[in-house]
């Protein structure tokens, strides 16, 4: 899903046009980066949290001379994933499988081939 397609989806859900969904969906986009750019936590309970966390300095290999470097320390976003999303992911990709699976024992079921 793309910015426009999570627009339409907002638009529709929290029946909003479009121009106020995209400008709700910029705001929180906007706020959320700003409080990590102070390094603050954002929890979304339910959804997940972002966090602002330290990579450390370490050694890396320039694989174009393969020659040992060091990357320098940096911060990065983290994002964690609450329990109800969690499960929400984990719900769909379980019943994906358990399709498949129940496709694939059919397809080796000779009655399901459409073979004489």
């Amino acid at each position: 899903m793309n910015k426009a397609e999570l627009i339409n989806a907002i638009a529709e859900k929290a029946e909003l046009t479009k121009v106020q969904a995209k400008g709700a969906l910029d705001a929180t986009l906007e706020a959320i980066a700003e409080a990590l750019a102070k390094d603050d936590k954002v929890a979304l309970i339910g959804f997940g949290t972002f966090a602002v966390v330290e990579k450390g300095e370490r050694t890396g290999i320039n694989p174009a001379t393969k020659e040992k470097i060091t990357i320098p320390a940096r911060k990065a976003i983290k994002f964690k994933a609450g329990a109800e999303l969690a499960g929400k992911i984990r719900l769909t990709s379980s019943f994906i499988n358990k399709m498949k699976r129940v496709s694939d024992s059919k397809l080796s079921d000779a009655r399901f081939l459409n073979v004489s």
